[in-house]
């Protein structure tokens, strides 16, 4: 099983990414990825470019981050010897490696501006020339960008040239976050856990359900990425056959930290005051997502219209 080739999901708003997916994959044109940190953004370059008329062709990735700004150019362009102390010898850049194929530019808001104008020729021409020379040189290469920013912010500051995020985004994809397919969670939990219970020859353990409601309503601000290494941990450290709610990793504890009061809470000898009890739970949902009525339904459990009735109700 190789989860790293594998998309899970049936939320609307992933099944309605990947048929676009598999529009645009042959087409050639120039795609941009956006999502949060985890969201899966390599994983859609790598469908699109499966499913391109290129997929036989050499598929190379570059971290636009992982580089510093005085090696992106040599690396993407090349250079000829002598270009800069410790040129050598001729080194052939990723522009002319790919040539015929895929180049996946991540986190593309990483890239320099002095850069930017030269990938901006390379789109528009396929024409370079590497460092040090004053040969043009061409390429046919296919661009798939990803970036985990707003690059319309960096636009409007300047930071990102506008014509090079116009011919990036031919065609924008958009992975939505995972606190908005919560539905989506199980069917990772069980991926992820069947998989990694495969790799290390274990048996697959159960999750019980107070484990996976808690799950269920953590926001997973790491995404799928987040998701899957608390799987790998839960593999690794297991302790039962049934995984609860005192086997989960310690580090992951914030899991519980945040979500775990729902089963903490015990009925006062007391008791309580229904109204008053549902009522501040709505203000405190509300709080914390700001005023947002499908957020904050989520939060509690319920649909977007009873939270709008009961907030009617309550007259808050």
């Amino acid at each position: 099983m190789k989860d790293s080739q594998t998309i899970i999901g049936k939320a609307p708003a992933l099944k309605s990414l990947l048929r676009n997916v598999q529009i645009i994959a042959p087409t050639g044109v120039n795609v941009l990825i956006t999502g949060e940190t985890g969201t899966g953004k390599e994983l859609i370059a790598a469908t699109l470019q499966k499913n391109s008329l290129r997929s036989d062709e050499v598929f190379i990735t570059l971290n636009c981050v992982a580089l510093p700004e005085s090696l992106i150019e040599s690396e993407l362009f090349g250079y000829c010897k002598g270009a800069f102390t410790g040129a050598d010898t001729d080194k052939q850049g990723i522009f002319a490696a790919a040539d015929g194929g895929t180049l996946f530019l991540d986190e593309i808001n990483s890239l320099p501006v002095t850069i930017q104008s030269k990938l901006l020729r390379f789109i528009e021409s396929g024409e370079y020339s590497p460092v040090g020379s004053v040969k043009t040189l061409k390429s046919d290469v296919r661009i798939i960008a990803a970036t985990n920013t707003n690059l319309d912010e960096k636009v409007n500051a300047g930071a990102f040239r506008r014509d090079l995020y116009f011919r990036l985004s031919v065609v924008p994809l958009q992975l939505p976050p995972l606190r908005d397919r919560p539905k989506d969670i199980e069917l990772l939990l069980n991926h992820f856990m069947r998989y990694f219970a495969n790799k290390y020859a274990v048996k697959t353990p159960v999750i019980c359900k107070e484990v996976l409601d808690i799950l269920k309503r953590h926001p997973w601000p790491g995404n799928v990425r987040e998701l899957r290494n608390f799987c790998e941990s839960l593999i690794i450290l297991r302790i039962r056959e049934i995984i609860e709610v005192k086997d989960i990793p310690s580090g992951h504890l914030e899991i519980i930290n945040e979500t775990g009061f729902v089963y903490c809470f015990k009925l006062p000898e007391s008791g309580i005051v229904w109204p008053e009890l549902e009522a501040n739970l709505i203000q405190q949902a509300m709080a914390k997502t700001n005023g947002k009525l499908k957020e904050a339904s989520q939060l509690l459990g319920i649909s977007k219209d009873t939270l709008c009735y009961r907030i009617k109700k309550y007259g808050l």
